[in-house]
C-alpha cells in the first residue's frame, strides 16, 4: 500500500473539498411542479441565511441640492436607514419627467471601488472618475435618466462618502474588516447593504415622479452582487439587470478569492451557488449582461451561470422572461439591451 499524500495548502485544501461540490439546495429539476417545491423551499432558506434585517425608521429623506445638467435634472438626497446610519445618494430625472406617479425608475448599484455611487451618476470629480466611467461604461445611471427613467444611485457601506477615510485600514480591504467585525456581533454586512436598497425603493416608491409598481434594478460587478440578492429578496423589484456576476462560486470564490467580505453571507454556498439565487427572481424579468473580455469574470464562468439561470427559468415557465446580452466588450454596462429592457417591463 502506498503511503497517503500529505497536504499542508488550505488553497489545495478547499479546492478538494470542493471538486465535487453540490449545494444542498441546488435547483435539479426540469418541471414547473419542480420549481415551484423548490422555490417554495428555497426562498426562505436563503432569508434565513441573510440574517436579521434592521429595525425600520423615517427615512427623513431631504433633497440636500438640485441642479439642472442639460436635460437631466440631479438631486442629491440623503436617507435614513437605520437609527445609527444615514445613506447618501444621487437621484437623475428628465427634466420633461411628469409628477404624476406614472414614471418608471431604477436603482442603480455601484460595484467595488473607491467613487462608490458617484461615477455610476456621471460624476466626474476627477481623472480617476473620468477613468472608471471610460473603462466600464459606468455612469449608466446616467444612460439610463436620459432614457426616460429616474435613477437612483446610492453608497453601498464602506463606499464613497461611506467610507471611513482614504484608507481605514492599511494594506486591507474594508468590505473584509467590516465583515469580520459584523461576524462578532451575528451581523452581515451584505445584509445591511440590501436593507440600504429597500430603504431606496421605498424612497423612490415615495416620489411624485415614479409609479410604486414600475421600479427596476441595475449593477456592474458588486453592483451585480447586490441586484442579485436584493431582487431575490425583494418582490417590489419588477425588472433587473444583472451585468457581469452570475458565474460559479467554486471559480471564483473558491479557486481566485476574487470577492470581499460584503458580497457573502456565512454557510451560503453550502446551500446555494450564484446562478440558484439570480433563479430565485423568477419568474421576473431578468436580464444577464456578459462580456467576451471580462477579465474579473471570465466569459466561460459567465455563460455556466447563465445555463444555470436559464434552466431554472425554463422550469418556471418564464423562459421568455430571460434575456442574455453576450457582448464584444470588457467588465462594463454593455449598453445594448438593457434599454430596450426596462422599457418593455416597466
Amino acid at each position: 500500500m502506498g503511503k497517503r499524500a500529505r497536504n499542508f495548502s488550505m488553497q489545495a485544501y478547499w479546492e478538494r473539498i470542493t471538486e465535487d461540490w453540490q449545494p444542498i439546495l441546488r435547483f435539479r429539476g426540469t418541471s414547473q411542479a419542480d420549481w415551484r417545491a423548490w422555490r417554495e423551499e428555497a426562498l426562505p432558506k436563503f432569508l434565513e441565511l441573510l440574517g436579521d434585517l434592521p429595525a425600520p425608521v423615517p427615512l427623513n429623506a431631504e433633497v440636500e441640492a438640485t441642479v439642472e445638467e442639460g436635460d437631466l435634472i440631479r438631486e442629491r438626497v440623503i436617507l435614513d436607514t437605520e437609527v445609527h446610519m444615514s445613506l447618501p445618494c444621487w437621484v437623475l430625472r428628465p427634466k420633461a419627467m411628469a409628477s404624476d406617479r406614472s414614471n418608471p425608475a431604477i436603482l442603480c448599484s455601484h460595484g467595488h471601488g473607491p467613487y462608490g455611487k458617484d461615477t455610476v451618476a456621471g460624476m466626474r470629480s476627477s481623472a480617476g472618475h473620468e477613468q472608471d466611467i471610460a473603462s466600464a461604461n459606468y455612469d449608466y445611471g446616467v444612460q439610463m435618466a436620459r432614457a426616460g427613467f429616474l435613477t437612483l444611485s446610492p453608497d453601498l457601506r464602506v463606499f464613497g462618502e461611506r467610507r471611513d477615510g482614504p484608507d481605514p485600514f492599511p494594506g486591507r480591504d474594508p468590505c473584509n474588516v467590516n465583515y469580520v467585525k459584523g461576524t462578532l456581533l451575528g451581523i452581515n454586512t451584505l445584509t445591511l447593504n440590501i436593507w440600504d436598497m429597500k430603504c431606496c425603493v421605498d424612497y423612490m416608491q415615495s416620489r411624485p415622479e415614479v409609479d410604486p409598481e414600475r421600479i427596476g434594478m441595475m449593477g456592474l460587478s458588486q453592483g451585480g452582487t447586490m441586484t442579485t440578492f436584493t431582487a431575490a429578496a425583494e418582490p417590489r423589484i419588477k425588472a433587473a439587470d444583472i451585468i457581469g456576476y452570475v458565474n460559479p462560486w467554486r471559480e471564483f470564490g473558491i479557486k481566485r478569492a476574487n470577492f470581499c467580505g460584503s458580497q457573502i453571507v456565512p454557510g451560503i454556498h453550502r446551500w446555494f451557488d450564484t446562478d440558484d439565487i439570480a433563479g430565485l427572481i423568477a419568474p421576473r424579468p431578468l436580464l444577464l449582461e456578459m462580456g467576451i473580455y471580462d477579465n474579473c469574470f471570465p466569459i466561460q464562468d459567465l455563460l455556466a451561470g447563465y445555463e444555470g439561470v436559464k434552466r431554472i427559468y425554463e422550469a418556471a415557465g418564464a423562459g421568455s422572461e430571460l434575456w442574455a446580452d453576450i457582448h464584444a466588450g470588457p467588465h462594463a454596462f454593455a449598453a445594448n439591451k438593457a434599454f430596450d429592457f426596462f422599457h418593455r417591463y416597466l
